[in-house]
Protein backbone atom coordinates (compact mmCIF):
# COMPACT_ATOMS: atom_id res chain seq x y z
CA UNK A 1 0.00 0.00 0.00
CA UNK A 2 1.00 3.61 -0.50
CA UNK A 3 0.65 6.15 2.31
CA UNK A 4 1.01 9.92 2.41
CA UNK A 5 1.94 11.07 5.91
CA UNK A 6 1.22 14.76 6.47
CA UNK A 7 3.61 15.94 9.18
CA UNK A 8 5.80 12.97 8.36
CA UNK A 9 8.94 14.50 9.85
CA UNK A 10 7.44 15.19 13.29
CA UNK A 11 7.51 13.21 16.54
CA UNK A 12 4.74 10.79 15.56
CA UNK A 13 5.07 11.14 11.80
CA UNK A 14 8.69 10.02 11.64
CA UNK A 15 7.87 6.92 13.71
CA UNK A 16 4.85 6.12 11.54
CA UNK A 17 6.84 6.44 8.31
CA UNK A 18 9.56 4.18 9.70
CA UNK A 19 7.08 1.53 10.82
CA UNK A 20 5.15 1.49 7.55
CA UNK A 21 8.34 1.14 5.51
CA UNK A 22 9.53 -1.66 7.79
CA UNK A 23 6.30 -3.50 6.94
CA UNK A 24 7.07 -3.18 3.23
CA UNK A 25 4.74 -0.31 2.40
CA UNK A 26 5.53 2.90 0.54
CA UNK A 27 5.28 5.86 2.94
CA UNK A 28 5.84 9.43 1.80
CA UNK A 29 6.82 11.90 4.53
CA UNK A 30 5.12 15.13 3.47
CA UNK A 31 5.82 18.58 4.88
CA UNK A 32 6.36 22.11 3.63
CA UNK A 33 10.08 21.35 3.36
CA UNK A 34 9.27 18.53 0.91
CA UNK A 35 7.10 20.80 -1.22
CA UNK A 36 3.71 19.84 0.24
CA UNK A 37 1.87 22.74 1.87
CA UNK A 38 -1.58 22.01 3.26
CA UNK A 39 -2.28 25.70 3.93
CA UNK A 40 -1.83 26.73 0.29
CA UNK A 41 -2.62 23.36 -1.25
CA UNK A 42 0.70 23.38 -3.10
CA UNK A 43 1.98 19.91 -3.96
CA UNK A 44 -1.02 18.01 -2.60
CA UNK A 45 -2.33 16.68 -5.91
CA UNK A 46 1.11 15.49 -6.98
CA UNK A 47 1.83 13.89 -3.59
CA UNK A 48 -1.47 11.97 -3.60
CA UNK A 49 -0.91 10.28 -6.95
CA UNK A 50 -1.37 6.55 -6.41
CA UNK A 51 -1.87 6.95 -2.65
CA UNK A 52 -4.29 4.65 -0.83
CA UNK A 53 -4.36 6.30 2.60
CA UNK A 54 -3.60 9.81 3.84
CA UNK A 55 -2.46 10.11 7.46
CA UNK A 56 -2.82 13.63 8.86
CA UNK A 57 -0.48 14.27 11.79
CA UNK A 58 0.13 17.97 11.20
CA UNK A 59 -0.19 20.55 13.98
CA UNK A 60 -0.57 24.29 13.96
CA UNK A 61 2.65 26.32 14.41
CA UNK A 62 0.66 28.77 16.56
CA UNK A 63 -1.72 28.00 19.42
CA UNK A 64 -3.33 31.47 19.37
CA UNK A 65 -7.08 30.99 19.02
CA UNK A 66 -7.62 32.54 15.58
CA UNK A 67 -4.37 31.25 14.10
CA UNK A 68 -4.97 27.67 15.17
CA UNK A 69 -8.57 27.74 13.91
CA UNK A 70 -7.45 29.14 10.57
CA UNK A 71 -4.76 26.46 10.31
CA UNK A 72 -6.99 23.46 10.94
CA UNK A 73 -9.87 24.75 8.82
CA UNK A 74 -7.75 25.76 5.84
CA UNK A 75 -5.49 22.73 6.00
CA UNK A 76 -8.42 20.39 6.50
CA UNK A 77 -10.39 21.75 3.57
CA UNK A 78 -7.41 21.63 1.24
CA UNK A 79 -6.63 18.06 2.26
CA UNK A 80 -10.10 16.64 1.77
CA UNK A 81 -10.56 18.47 -1.54
CA UNK A 82 -7.35 16.91 -2.86
CA UNK A 83 -8.38 13.52 -1.45
CA UNK A 84 -11.70 13.63 -3.30
CA UNK A 85 -9.90 14.45 -6.54
CA UNK A 86 -7.43 11.59 -5.96
CA UNK A 87 -10.03 9.05 -4.84
CA UNK A 88 -8.31 8.41 -1.50
CA UNK A 89 -9.72 5.31 0.21
CA UNK A 90 -8.96 6.22 3.84
CA UNK A 91 -8.22 9.46 5.71
CA UNK A 92 -6.67 8.91 9.14
CA UNK A 93 -6.36 11.90 11.47
CA UNK A 94 -4.79 12.13 14.91
CA UNK A 95 -6.76 14.23 17.38
CA UNK A 96 -7.24 14.47 21.14
CA UNK A 97 -9.39 12.71 23.72
CA UNK A 98 -11.99 15.09 25.12
CA UNK A 99 -12.04 17.59 22.25
CA UNK A 100 -15.76 18.37 22.59
CA UNK A 101 -15.65 18.57 26.40
CA UNK A 102 -12.59 20.83 26.57
CA UNK A 103 -13.77 22.99 23.65
CA UNK A 104 -17.06 23.57 25.46
CA UNK A 105 -15.08 24.62 28.54
CA UNK A 106 -13.40 27.43 26.60
CA UNK A 107 -10.32 26.04 24.85
CA UNK A 108 -9.68 27.76 21.51
CA UNK A 109 -7.24 25.03 20.51
CA UNK A 110 -9.82 22.32 21.10
CA UNK A 111 -12.46 24.30 19.21
CA UNK A 112 -10.08 24.27 16.27
CA UNK A 113 -9.66 20.50 16.56
CA UNK A 114 -13.43 20.09 16.64
CA UNK A 115 -13.63 22.17 13.44
CA UNK A 116 -10.99 19.93 11.82
CA UNK A 117 -12.93 16.80 12.79
CA UNK A 118 -16.17 18.26 11.40
CA UNK A 119 -14.51 18.86 8.02
CA UNK A 120 -13.30 15.24 7.98
CA UNK A 121 -16.73 13.84 8.89
CA UNK A 122 -18.49 15.89 6.22
CA UNK A 123 -15.89 15.31 3.49
CA UNK A 124 -17.36 12.17 1.96
CA UNK A 125 -13.91 10.52 2.21
CA UNK A 126 -13.85 7.30 4.30
CA UNK A 127 -12.09 8.17 7.55
CA UNK A 128 -10.93 7.23 11.00
CA UNK A 129 -10.26 9.85 13.68
CA UNK A 130 -7.90 8.69 16.42
CA UNK A 131 -8.44 10.43 19.74
CA UNK A 132 -5.27 10.16 21.83
CA UNK A 133 -4.54 11.26 25.37
CA UNK A 134 -1.54 13.51 26.09
CA UNK A 135 1.92 12.19 25.28
CA UNK A 136 4.54 11.62 28.00
CA UNK A 137 6.85 13.61 25.75
CA UNK A 138 4.71 16.71 26.43
CA UNK A 139 5.27 16.75 30.20
CA UNK A 140 8.12 19.28 30.06
CA UNK A 141 6.08 21.50 27.74
CA UNK A 142 3.03 21.34 30.02
CA UNK A 143 5.23 22.42 32.92
CA UNK A 144 6.82 25.25 30.96
CA UNK A 145 3.48 26.59 29.76
CA UNK A 146 2.25 27.04 33.34
CA UNK A 147 5.47 28.30 34.96
CA UNK A 148 5.46 31.55 36.88
CA UNK A 149 8.65 32.22 38.77
CA UNK A 150 9.55 29.23 40.93
CA UNK A 151 5.98 27.88 40.93
CA UNK A 152 4.00 25.94 38.36
CA UNK A 153 0.25 25.89 38.86
CA UNK A 154 -1.51 23.04 37.08
CA UNK A 155 -4.94 21.49 36.88
CA UNK A 156 -5.77 18.63 39.22
CA UNK A 157 -7.83 17.00 36.45
CA UNK A 158 -6.88 13.46 35.51
CA UNK A 159 -4.82 12.53 32.48
CA UNK A 160 -3.94 9.09 31.13
CA UNK A 161 -0.71 9.83 29.22
CA UNK A 162 0.62 7.64 26.44
CA UNK A 163 4.08 7.16 24.96
CA UNK A 164 4.68 8.35 21.40
CA UNK A 165 5.81 4.84 20.42
CA UNK A 166 2.41 3.47 21.44
CA UNK A 167 0.72 6.30 19.52
CA UNK A 168 2.73 5.51 16.38
CA UNK A 169 1.84 1.82 16.67
CA UNK A 170 -1.85 2.71 16.96
CA UNK A 171 -1.72 5.06 13.96
CA UNK A 172 -0.08 2.35 11.83
CA UNK A 173 -2.54 -0.30 12.98
CA UNK A 174 -5.49 1.98 12.22
CA UNK A 175 -4.08 3.02 8.85
CA UNK A 176 -3.71 -0.59 7.74
CA UNK A 177 -7.29 -1.36 8.72
CA UNK A 178 -10.64 -0.42 7.27
CA UNK A 179 -12.10 3.08 7.82
CA UNK A 180 -14.20 3.25 10.99
CA UNK A 181 -16.07 6.34 9.76
CA UNK A 182 -15.94 7.37 13.39
CA UNK A 183 -13.62 7.84 16.35
CA UNK A 184 -11.32 5.36 18.06
CA UNK A 185 -9.59 6.20 21.34
CA UNK A 186 -6.09 5.39 22.59
CA UNK A 187 -4.57 6.10 25.99
CA UNK A 188 -1.78 5.14 28.33
CA UNK A 189 -2.12 2.44 30.97
CA UNK A 190 -2.38 4.65 34.08
CA UNK A 191 -4.70 7.45 35.22
CA UNK A 192 -2.98 10.23 37.17
CA UNK A 193 -3.71 13.80 38.18
CA UNK A 194 -1.92 16.23 35.88
CA UNK A 195 -0.41 18.28 38.70
CA UNK A 196 0.83 15.18 40.54
CA UNK A 197 2.42 13.57 37.48
CA UNK A 198 4.18 16.75 36.36
CA UNK A 199 5.37 17.33 39.94
CA UNK A 200 6.75 13.80 40.09
CA UNK A 201 8.43 14.23 36.70
CA UNK A 202 10.11 17.49 37.67
CA UNK A 203 11.33 16.03 40.96
CA UNK A 204 12.87 13.07 39.14
CA UNK A 205 14.75 15.26 36.65
CA UNK A 206 15.91 17.60 39.45
CA UNK A 207 13.95 20.58 38.22
CA UNK A 208 13.61 23.09 41.10
CA UNK A 209 10.13 24.33 40.22
CA UNK A 210 7.40 23.66 42.77
CA UNK A 211 4.12 22.34 41.34
CA UNK A 212 0.84 23.49 42.87
CA UNK A 213 -2.39 21.70 42.03
CA UNK A 214 -5.42 23.90 41.44
CA UNK A 215 -8.75 22.57 40.19
CA UNK A 216 -9.39 25.95 38.52
CA UNK A 217 -6.04 26.23 36.75
CA UNK A 218 -6.70 26.41 32.98
CA UNK A 219 -5.33 23.94 30.46
CA UNK A 220 -5.28 25.26 26.88
CA UNK A 221 -7.63 27.98 28.10
CA UNK A 222 -10.18 25.65 29.72
CA UNK A 223 -10.90 24.67 33.31
CA UNK A 224 -11.00 20.89 33.40
CA UNK A 225 -13.38 18.57 35.16
CA UNK A 226 -11.75 15.50 36.69
CA UNK A 227 -12.61 13.41 33.62
CA UNK A 228 -12.30 15.99 30.79
CA UNK A 229 -9.17 14.36 29.34
CA UNK A 230 -9.95 10.74 30.14
CA UNK A 231 -10.89 8.15 27.49
CA UNK A 232 -13.98 6.00 27.53
CA UNK A 233 -14.07 2.33 28.55
CA UNK A 234 -13.45 1.06 25.01
CA UNK A 235 -10.14 2.86 24.51
CA UNK A 236 -7.13 0.81 23.39
CA UNK A 237 -4.44 1.14 26.05
CA UNK A 238 -0.72 1.37 25.33
CA UNK A 239 1.75 -0.86 27.14
CA UNK A 240 4.39 1.76 28.06
CA UNK A 241 3.90 3.29 31.51
CA UNK A 242 5.66 6.34 32.97
CA UNK A 243 8.67 4.47 34.31
CA UNK A 244 9.19 2.49 31.09
CA UNK A 245 8.89 5.67 29.01
CA UNK A 246 11.36 7.48 31.25
CA UNK A 247 13.95 4.70 30.83
CA UNK A 248 13.82 5.03 27.04
CA UNK A 249 13.59 8.83 26.89
CA UNK A 250 16.14 11.64 26.93
CA UNK A 251 15.71 11.56 30.72
CA UNK A 252 16.91 7.94 30.99
CA UNK A 253 19.74 8.89 33.35
CA UNK A 254 17.10 9.87 35.95
CA UNK A 255 15.05 6.68 35.59
CA UNK A 256 16.38 5.04 38.76
CA UNK A 257 14.69 7.77 40.81
CA UNK A 258 11.26 7.10 39.29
Amino acid sequence: MKFLVIGGSGLIGSKVVQRLRAKGHEAIAASSSSGVNTLTGAGLDEAMAGVDTVIDLANSPSFEDKAVLDFFQTSGRNLVAAERRAGIAHHVALSIVGTDRVAAAGSGYMRAKVAQETIIRESGVPYTIIHSTQFFEFLAGIAKSAAGGDTITLSTGYIQPIASDDVADAVVRTSLGQPANGVVEIAGPDKLRMSELVGRFLTIINDPHHVVGDAKAPYFGAVLADDSLLPGPDATLGEIDFHAWLKSSQYASFASAA
